[in-house]
């Protein structure tokens, strides 16, 4: 399967559903994807020599404050800082589910 933005943004906002927090319009969510893949970028982590040992609870507490700054930084913004943890937990998720 490949990555399917909008699939991800639909299993984001069914994980805060489940978590009993509020969805988000796609936008929003898009823009936490992004800020996700910028991450990525940045950090090197979507290069294709890259081992599959690197293990994503190292750089889940890095990609969280990472997504957090951005979001403050974005002024448009309407995401929950409370939200973001569990939002990038679930994008690391559906990445999964799709290798």
């Amino acid at each position: 399967m490949e990555f399917d933005e909008q699939k991800a943004i639909e299993f984001i906002n069914a994980r805060l559903a489940e978590a009993s927090r509020p969805t988000y319009p796609d936008d929003e969510v898009l823009n936490v994807i992004d800020m996700i893949w910028d991450f990525y970028q940045e950090n090197g982590m979507l290069d294709v020599d890259l081992s599959d040992d690197d293990d994503d609870e190292d750089i889940e507490p890095d990609l969280i404050d990472y997504v957090t700054r951005m979001l403050r930084k974005d002024r448009d913004a309407s995401v929950d800082p409370q939200d973001v943890p569990l939002m990038v937990h679930a994008e690391i998720d559906y990445e999964d589910s799709v290798l």
